[in-house]
């Protein structure tokens, strides 16, 4: 139970982390500058040890019962870590992000299920490259930008993040609509697809635990 709570207090703070890099990337005017700057979340979430699910989901299958649930509870600290984020951004002079939230939300919710899904594919496997890149680099400035690139891409690509929509779907307060809760579920199921496509093959071939995210 100690331990499930010290994964759901890091799965908050990583949360609370890409709630950060949201901001960031709702705050400037520059898409390509936003998209560089939202990579700040992902580097403090691996540099500090959070949890987030789209860094963990890769090695689910890989991993013991434990390890399976434990990524359960990193997606829910992670949906209330970018909702208590929105909350507070939403108590401050810098709310009118919230507007901007919801103008990318109703692009969002406007899509098809099939090209969400798509989307978060190939966010899944960007993610993946980022944390695997990470954990796996041994020059600091390789980490560095196995970090920094892939977020860049897939936010300049357009697609779609589970834990940054959540984010994103709170600042919009969007939970009265049926389709973000059915979106959040493919975005989250999309995700988790991208990082297996690349994680699973070389696993069953090589049989090789790797480092825990």
């Amino acid at each position: 139970m100690i331990i499930i709570f010290d994964v759901f207090v890091k799965a908050i703070l990583a949360g609370l982390s890409i709630s950060i890099g949201g901001t960031v990337f709702l705050s400037v005017e520059s898409r390509p500058l936003g998209a560089f700057l939202f990579a700040v979340g992902l580097f403090a979430i691996l540099t500090r040890g959070f949890k987030l699910f789209t860094g963990a989901i890769g090695y689910f299958w890989e991993r013991d019962k434990r390890f399976k649930l434990e990524c359960l509870v990193i997606w829910a600290g992670n949906f209330a870590g970018t909702f208590l984020g929105a909350i507070l951004i939403n108590l401050t002079r810098i709310s009118a992000v919230s507007e901007k939230a919801s103008a990318l939300v109703d692009v969002k919710l406007a899509d098809t299920p099939l090209s969400v899904f798509i989307l978060a594919i190939f966010c899944g496997m960007l993610m993946y490259i980022a944390v695997h890149g990470w954990n796996t680099a041994e020059k600091g400035a390789v980490k560095i930008i196995a970090c920094i690139v892939p977020v860049a891409v897939f936010i300049l690509c357009g697609f779609e993040h589970c834990i940054a929509n959540m984010y994103y779907f709170s600042l919009a307060f969007s939970f009265a609509n049926p389709t973000m809760w059915l979106y959040l579920l493919l975005m989250t199921l999309g995700n988790a697809v991208g990082a297996w496509i690349l994680s699973v093959p070389p696993f069953i071939l090589s049989n090789k635990a790797v480092k825990n995210p």
